[in-house]
């Protein structure tokens, strides 16, 4: 445990957390967003899904602990990694050149916030229905339609999509180098994966409450 702390109290140390953590999460990104996209199938298809969800009972609510957990290491690693460059350069620069970790930094700082906010709404709207207009229990297919027919609702949602995404990409290249991914040989083959990851993953959030809009899901 001492070891563990003292290699936690370094940089690198916050930064390998994020890392692990981070992979927690994109997985749950992933399968929430497959589990979402059942909605192209019909209402059955999707409430269905939900039912199995609720049906797995304590295996659910660990699954939600351990994401409970991923998330707060997370959040407060990032915190204070960011605190620490902060300190480590009280000044700003007199001429900034633009570099990578620069840029990659700058963008957590900002779509990390905005993705937790939006995550407590989605939480309040979709899974503990305290918020809408009387949202059903079992008709998650209504629930969405709903919600999303309402523009500020979809247009909210999908802004913070767009910051998932770039978070998503940020996140992946820094992962990568922060377990030791990181080679001239391959570092193209990185961008490449963190990029078309990260657009699949935001196109395919965005496409649902774009389909309510249009009329194509209803």
């Amino acid at each position: 445990m001492t070891r563990a702390t003292s290699f936690y109290s370094t940089t690198v140390g916050k930064k390998l957390v994020m890392a692990v953590t981070g992979i927690i999460l994109f997985l749950f990104i992933v399968g929430h967003l497959l589990g979402n996209l059942q909605i192209f199938m019909g209402p059955k298809r999707i409430n269905d899904y939900a039912a199995f969800l609720k049906s797995t009972g304590e295996l659910l609510w660990i699954v939600r602990g351990v994401l409970l957990i991923a998330l707060i290491l997370h959040i407060v690693a990032a915190v204070q990694v960011t605190l620490a460059n902060w300190k480590a350069r009280p000044q700003k620069y007199v001429m900034k050149k633009s570099i990578e970790a620069d840029y990659a930094s700058r963008t957590m700082v900002w779509t990390g916030p905005i993705i937790f906010l939006y995550l407590l709404f989605h939480l309040a709207m979709f899974t503990f229905l305290w918020t809408g207009p009387g949202y059903s229990h079992t008709d998650v297919y209504a629930n969405v339609i709903s919600a999303f027919q309402q523009w500020p609702i979809a247009l909210i949602y999908i802004v913070a999509m767009l910051c998932l995404g770039f978070h998503l990409y940020h996140g992946l290249w820094s992962m990568f180098q922060t377990l030791g991914v990181n080679n001239p040989k391959i570092n193209y083959g990185r961008r490449v994966f963190s990029v078309v990851f990260s657009v699949l993953i935001t196109l395919g959030y965005i496409s649902i409450p774009a389909s309510v809009l249009l009329g194509i899901v209803k």
